[in-house]
């Protein structure tokens, strides 16, 4: 099973967009782009909503029926290990490996030799086509990136061989996932990185390696734009030199996680993949959750007064719901609206102040944030939230579908 150039990671947290995020990547072709639609949703979400893996592949199915789709999709087992991996076996094909909690734990000492003695033809002057940097390789160089990673890919192989083993190695796609780290790999880091992936038999068709900067959920990119476009430039060379150098997938490709509404970093992300003529893969996940909360805002009424609700509610819970968060958000209290203010609010003054416009003078990114995280509450209010987009289905839809093609389609490859 192979990835397109193209794919977008979708994410619908209650599984009832899949037909309105499809018509935003049915646009795209109409237009001449062709996108890969991958519906993706984690362990830890699947456990707030109380729903099952197989949900979704029935959901992505469902809309892809509906809508009369011939070309390839995929569902995405989302940061899965393997101790959560079992239940998305059946219905995943595309699953990213999430080995996190390993990187920066030193693998066994004679697995750090073995790898030190593959990878000493490399110690010296190291260059990679189109970087202009020589890199200077040490023995010591080689031990400390070992020490770092070489356990996590060692994981990664674990995890990846006991998916073959359910599916087939020929029937899903795999990402790994290298983002979760303080700081951003450099060339020399994900150069080495990727060769311990081949190592360890991983034939992983994206990598997600972290970047400079903040990509908080939900809300723009905060950080140096210049660095993160040199990094995303080497990110690519490096990939492009490791294929040939290791015997990677001739696909691979860097996937961009937390890219949802990162509309600063599209500009530079659509110059580079263009000039070097490679794939994308772009996680939106999440955004889809608060264009439905925008749609029963816009919908007033009964739907009005649960998105309401469910803000007010979220707001007594701030801990509880920001902490497991904390890493990819910036929400701070003293600027999110009270509920005695959001009560009074009118479905437009509500929608204005979530909706990702920037120029709003209405925009409130922490109370945007704050309701990103506030999905578990919209879960135990299942019966009401399901039956509120139920009846609303075509104003949720529109802001769905509006949202993925004009701020995430268009500026990645339609400007």
């Amino acid at each position: 099973m192979k990835l397109e150039k193209f794919s977008f990671g979708m994410g619908d947290r209650f599984a009832h967009q899949g037909e309105a995020q499809l018509k935003a990547v049915i646009k795209a072709k109409e237009q001449g782009v062709s996108i890969t639609p991958i519906w993706n949703k984690s362990n830890r979400e699947h456990k707030t909503v109380k729903t099952e893996p197989a949900e979704l592949r029935a959901e992505a199915d469902a809309a892809v029926a509906a809508l009369g789709w011939t070309d390839s999709y995929r569902v995405d087992a989302d940061h899965i290990t393997l101790a959560t991996v079992d239940s998305f076996i059946a219905s995943s094909d595309f699953f990213t490996l999430d080995v996190a909690d390993y990187i920066g734990k030193p693998a066994p000492e004679a697995e750090i030799e073995a790898f030190v003695e593959r990878r000493k033809k490399y110690i010296g002057s190291l260059s990679i086509p189109g970087i202009e940097e020589q890199f200077e390789i040490t023995e010591e160089m080689l031990r400390e990136i070992a020490g770092k990673f070489l356990l996590a890919a060692i994981e990664a192989g674990k995890l990846y061989k006991h998916i073959a083993a359910g599916k087939g190695e020929n029937n899903f796609i795999a990402e790994v996932s290298m983002d979760e780290v303080n700081d951003p790999q450099t060339p020399v880091e994900l150069f080495f990185i990727l060769s311990a992936l081949a190592d360890n038999d991983i034939k992983a068709q994206t990598i997600a390696p972290k970047f400079t900067g903040r990509f908080n959920k939900g809300v723009d990119y905060v950080g140096n734009l210049e660095q993160f476009a040199k990094e995303f430039e080497e990110d690519i060379l490096v990939i492009r030199e490791a294929i040939k150098e290791f015997g990677l997938p001739e696909n691979l490709k860097l996937s961009v996680h937390s890219g949802s509404d990162k509309f600063s970093i599209y500009a530079p992300i659509a110059e580079l993949i263009k000039k070097h003529d490679t794939g994308i893969h772009l996680k939106t996940a999440g955004t889809t959750w608060l264009e439905e909360m925008i749609g029963l805002a816009e919908a007033g009424n009964e739907a009005l007064e649960l998105a309401k609700e469910i803000y007010i509610n979220a707001l007594g819970r701030f801990d509880e719901l920001c902490v497991p968060y904390a890493t990819v958000i910036d929400v701070k209290e003293s600027r999110l609206p009270t509920a005695e203010e959001v009560q009074g609010w009118s479905g437009d003054k509500f929608a204005n102040s979530l909706r990702h416009d920037q120029k709003h003078p209405d925009f409130n990114p922490d109370f945007r944030q704050m309701l990103h995280v506030a999905y578990k509450v919209a879960g135990e209010n299942g019966d009401r939230y399901y039956a509120a987009l139920k009846k609303y289905k075509d104003i949720v839809a529109a802001n769905v579908t509006l949202n993925l093609y004009e701020r995430h389609i268009v500026p990645l490859f339609l400007s």
